[in-house]
């Protein structure tokens, strides 16, 4: 059976070679009538439209970004933190027509055909990541620390953690701790010294140290290996069975807190009675958890259409020759005070 081509519909309907191209790529230069025909034309004779390599080629673009998650690519899409961040992206990309396309890991990086990408939960050294920046892709960090010379989308960790640590002194806590993740020294976490390779959780420790050390307040850590539930679970009890049990604990994130008000229920405490818990993000489990949980909010719409737009942004100033500034866009946080913080209790 012959090949069927836009000209072979062409003949069939009587128009031109481009009207049927502009029929499936620029449907508003045709009356709805005139597409309609061409387009039943096209499924009689079995065409199910052009090529999309042929068009990538024709047009200089691939029509797909990336969205680089070589930290824990299974897990990102059953956090709804994430989730959320990943529908944003999608919700702004949609009038584009740009796909989203999820990158695992090396292989994906180097071979899957992309106009640009989002760089998020993945670590500066890691091979995906090198494989990017060599193709000289338009790249936005988010969370993270960017390569220099690339545009970044982050949180005001530093202030959010400070209002949290703010609110456990102002009701009187002297014994606070963190419970965070990643691969740092104690010593250095504890006393605010810059160590670690994540910026998030670095910057979130370093906010608080702030507004401890002001007031003479000396804090404790609890580091867990990575922001999972079990690890959590574990992390938790640990914690709060340690010989000086903390009054106060600032949370890596919202699922972290959670864990702790478990534990907490577990060694029969009382929350805020006898401990009070902070969390981050203000996710849904914020609202669900009992008792509800001080948290510090971010705006998960406003992060993920800002990287889409800047990355957008990247990638017709590559096209065009005129490649935007690497601005660092830094987006503000809120503290949400529920029922899971108040008083010191009284030694």
């Amino acid at each position: 059976m012959p090949r069927v081509t836009l000209q072979t519909i062409a003949d069939k309907v009587g128009v031109s070679r481009m009207t049927v191209s502009n029929a499936f790529s620029r449907p508003d230069q045709l009356s709805a009538d005139l597409r309609r025909t061409i387009l039943e034309a096209a499924a009689e004779l079995g065409y199910v439209g052009p090529d999309p390599s042929a068009r990538a080629l024709a047009r200089g673009t691939t029509g797909a970004i990336g969205l680089l998650l070589t930290a824990w690519v299974g897990e990102a899409l059953r956090d709804p933190i994430a989730a959320s961040f990943f529908g944003a992206i999608a919700e702004e990309l949609s009038p584009t027509g740009y796909a989203v396309a999820l990158l695992p890991g090396e292989k994906a990086a180097r071979d899957i055909p992309l106009d640009g990408a989002v760089v998020y939960a993945c670590g500066g050294e890691s091979a995906a990541l090198g494989w990017l920046v060599r193709r000289k892709l338009p790249l936005v960090f988010v969370d993270l620390d960017p390569i220099p010379g690339y545009p970044s989308i982050l949180l005001d960790e530093r202030t959010g953690s400070r209002l949290a640590a703010e609110h456990v002194l102002g009701l009187g806590h002297r014994r606070i701790a963190f419970f965070t993740w990643g691969n740092r020294d104690r010593g250095a976490l504890a006393d605010g010294r810059d160590a670690g390779s994540d910026y998030v959780s670095r910057a979130r420790v370093a906010g608080a140290v702030e507004a401890l050390d002001a007031v003479g307040v000396l804090p404790t850590a609890y580091e867990i290996a990575d922001n999972l539930d079990h690890l959590a679970a574990d992390g938790a009890r640990a914690l709060l069975a340690g010989p000086d049990r903390p009054t106060a604990v600032l949370c890596f994130s919202d699922r972290m807190a959670a864990a702790l008000l478990d534990a907490a229920a577990e060694a029969g405490l009382r929350v805020p009675q006898d401990l009070s818990v902070v969390g981050w993000d203000d996710s849904p489990l914020a609202s669900l958890t009992r008792p509800t949980l001080t948290t510090l909010r971010q705006d998960l719409t406003v992060k993920g259409r800002a990287a889409a737009r800047t990355l957008l942004a990247g990638i017709e100033g590559t096209r065009t020759g005129t490649v935007p500034d690497a601005t660092r866009t830094v987006l503000p946080v809120e503290l949400v005070v529920r029922e899971s913080t108040g008083p010191a209790p009284r030694d």
